[in-house]
């Protein structure tokens, strides 16, 4: 039975799917009274020119790299200021700054832009701070999106945000491009690792309350920022796993899966979203009026700015051919519902605009629409009242207490794969730690990381512990053993290694990835590399224990050495505290806590999600992976019991609370994640086998118990129908709760 048009139902859905609600922070009357005052004052250039966005390099003298400091060029700075009346500049080049130099280059360009030009419109700067302040010297770098999600504690997302928006506003930079909201669900994508999972509803929790947390109730606060959400929409779904590859997403699926996370995005407040790079459906993301105003403007009422991602509007030409000119490019793109042009080494995009302007290719209340988006954010963040750097903020940053929350994070980040009574181990053993990820911090922290790469490892900051250094402290250098093995691609020292295993107690053997973002980043087979696995086959084979350590940005398959490890921990991307947080996890100072985001898959094609329909299960199908999504031991035991339903029925207007005890039966402290499932027995459109609905992390010491209720509403047990609109069908649901079922009726 249908209730009501998608557009409606979400209201009521989006109450279930975010942490906060409704707390959009969009216009005010006060602030629509101020955008329409200035938005008279001014001329069309200087409207064009805040659509205009321009790359830090476009107005620099010498690009800073670790070679070379970075200057500002003045005259080119005036220029994209004074002439070009440019709205916004971004990035740097692909070096990190001192808060220090981050505040003399912000203070320049707001100068010139306050007190220079004829109106006084500051100047935007947006920066790619994705797991802490990224270009920031000596910043607090959390564990990336995926180790993030893998914690399942919305407390700590939300400390994530809180801690990064500080120390970027501390450095300057009122904007940050993140988060991804765009759900993981091909683990082959070079971007997996900047997103927070495969699952709607775990995706959209995590990233609400991170966006809660750097934004809060007041994104003008000297210690908050404006977050975007990325990229919208499709774009980590390429049907070959490719990076910038074109996407096929049906409208049911779309809706079904991907638009749900970017609406509990503008839910929790986000003003700003950023493009898909890509296309969906053979209609790049820039040229798309159905996904971008259609959708994201008339149906799920977002009223903050669109910004274009990197080039991608002059790109329709270039590369997608679908405008037969670069003017024509433009056209479409901000008549398809772009507000802002990342354009970004020159003005072609202003230049161009004018001229579409002038002759109503591009009419007026489309430019005003446009900037009065653009200003009201800057108004918003309070850049009219002090676009400068706080100065008082540099006290605090990265202080101690960053770093113990980081810390945190990062323990409950680490996911216990496997353990044969091996883990953890003993502080008198002696170690072999081997492998390509053992002594390397660029591997905990991947991507956007100091540089775009992430890959610099002589300039990450030596005071913070890979995972040897952070063994080390543990049990002393003279009880370590070092031997790198292999590189990530090649045999290095094999023979090395085998020969140090045998006078060991325990081997830790460290794979994974190299560092890695984008494109660069494409793979064409996620079984992990020749070498590594070699490597690993040959340590097994000496009969010593081997506890295997996963440094990796998707889940690479190990299925051909899996049974040889006596322990697989999966770290994905710790962030800077990861080699303490995982030596912590082995020896038992932390009890792991951790469980999986995605789906762990046992083969390079096994790319069945954990929510499969039941084509896929039946016959000879099944979802067999290496792990599932949401598991993860621990050192302890937790014993499920006494599931209660507070009825056996609900109607359309009504809820339900499901209930069940969690007990610590094992000899440790530890956390469980509780995860409430629903399957829809029957429905119109084949229904997922379960879908997550809730989860709460809970800790327990050994023998303590506790009640977890969930609630459930018909809003919970909504999907899209057959005519591509959200709605609720009467009918028989299960639920379930750790080993436990239970079954009820929601009737008309």
């Amino acid at each position: 039975m249908k209730l009501s048009s998608y557009t409606s139902f979400t209201i009521l859905w989006l109450l279930l799917i975010t942490t906060s609600s409704f707390s959009q922070i969009y216009t005010t009357a006060k602030v629509d009274e101020q955008v329409k005052e200035l938005l008279s004052k001014m001329t069309l250039e200087e409207k064009v020119g805040q659509m205009t966005q321009v790359t830090i390099q476009a107005v620099s003298k010498v690009q800073g790299t670790k070679d070379q400091k970075h200057q500002l060029d003045k005259t080119k700075l005036e220029d994209a200021i004074k002439k070009y009346h440019v709205g916004s500049i971004l990035n740097v080049y692909d070096m990190m700054n001192s808060v220090e130099y981050w505040h003399e280059i912000i203070n320049k360009i707001e100068n010139i832009a306050t007190k220079e030009t004829r109106l006084g419109i500051p100047v935007l700067y947006g920066i790619d701070a994705i797991h802490g302040a990224t270009y920031t010297k000596g910043s607090t770098l959390f564990p990336q999106a995926i180790s993030l999600a893998a914690t399942w504690n919305t407390e700590l997302a939300k400390r994530s945000g809180e801690i990064t928006a500080f120390e970027t506003r501390a450095s300057g930079i009122p904007w940050n491009f993140y988060p991804v909201m765009d759900i993981g669900r091909q683990p082959l994508w070079s971007r997996l690792w900047e997103t927070y999972g495969e699952d709607v509803y775990l995706a959209s929790q995590i990233g609400s309350s991170y966006i809660n947390g750097a934004q809060g109730d007041d994104i003008s606060a000297k210690d908050k920022v404006a977050t975007c959400l990325k990229h919208y929409v499709g774009y980590s779904f390429p049907i070959n796993g490719l990076d910038r590859t074109p996407a096929w997403i049906s409208e049911r699926m779309m809706r079904e899966y991907f638009l749900p996370t970017f609406e509990a995005g503008i839910n929790a407040g986000a003003p700003t979203i950023m493009v898909n790079s890509a296309e969906v459906n053979g209609i790049p993301g820039h040229a798309n009026y159905h996904l971008l105003t259609e959708v994201l403007r008339n149906e799920m009422n977002f009223k903050g700015f669109v910004v274009s991602d990197w080039e991608d509007i002059i790109r329709l030409y270039t590369r997608d051919r679908v405008a037969s000119s670069p003017k024509e490019a433009v056209k479409l793109a901000v008549m398809a519902g772009v507000d802002m042009s990342m354009v970004p080494y020159d003005f072609s995009f202003y230049n161009y605009l004018l001229e579409l302007a002038k002759t109503n290719e591009v009419p007026m209340w489309r430019i005003d629409e446009a900037v009065s988006r653009i200003l009201a954010v800057k108004m918003q963040l309070g850049l009219f009242e002090n676009p400068y750097p706080e100065n008082e903020l540099q006290k605090d940053f990265a202080n101690k207490t960053f770093t113990d929350d980081n810390l945190k994070t990062a323990q409950e980040a680490v996911i216990l794969a496997k353990n044969n009574n091996v883990l953890p181990l003993s502080k008198t053993a002696k170690v072999l730690v081997t492998g390509p990820t053992a002594n390397l911090l660029s591997v905990m922290n991947g991507g956007w990381t100091i540089t775009w790469q992430g890959n610099e490892e002589t300039l990450y900051p030596q005071e913070k512990n890979t995972l040897l250094e952070a063994i080390q402290n543990k049990l002393g250098k003279k009880n370590v053993n070092y031997v790198e093995g292999c590189s990530f691609d090649k045999d290095i020292n094999t023979s090395k290694a085998v020969f140090e295993a045998m006078n060991s107690d325990v081997v830790v053997l460290c794979l994974g990835e190299a560092p890695y973002c984008e494109t660069p980043g494409n793979i064409f087979d996620l079984t992990l590399n020749d070498a590594q696995l070699n490597l690993a086959a040959e340590l097994a084979e000496t009969g010593k224990p081997v506890v295997l350590v996963m440094l990796e940005g998707r889940p690479r398959v190990i299925n051909k050495i899996e049974p040889q490890m006596n322990a697989v921990v999966l770290g994905f991307l710790p962030g800077m505290e990861g080699g303490n947080a995982i030596a912590d996890i082995l020896f038992g100072d932390i009890n792991p806590s951790g469980k999986l985001p995605v789906t762990y898959p046992r083969s390079p094609n096994g790319i069945t999600l954990y929510d499969y329909k039941p084509l896929e299960a039946f016959d000879s199908n099944k979802y067999d992976p290496q792990w599932s999504f949401g598991y993860g031991l621990s050192y302890t035991t937790f014993e499920y019991s006494n599931l209660v339903l507070s009825s056996n029925k609900i109607d359309l207007s009504g809820t339900i609370e499901v209930s069940a005890v969690v007990k610590n039966t094992g000899a440790f402290e530890g956390k469980e994640v509780v995860q409430l499932y629903v399957s829809d027995l029957y429905g119109s459109i084949s229904r997922p086998n379960k879908q997550l609905k809730g989860f709460e992390k809970i800790n327990l010491k050994p023998g303590e118990g506790k009640t977890v209720t969930f609630k459930l509403t018909p809003a919970d047990l909504s999907f899209i129908g057959l005519e591509k609109k959200r709605i609720t069908e009467p009918g028989d649901f299960d639920v379930m709760i750790g080993n436990l079922k239970g079954t009820f009726t929601l009737t008309k």
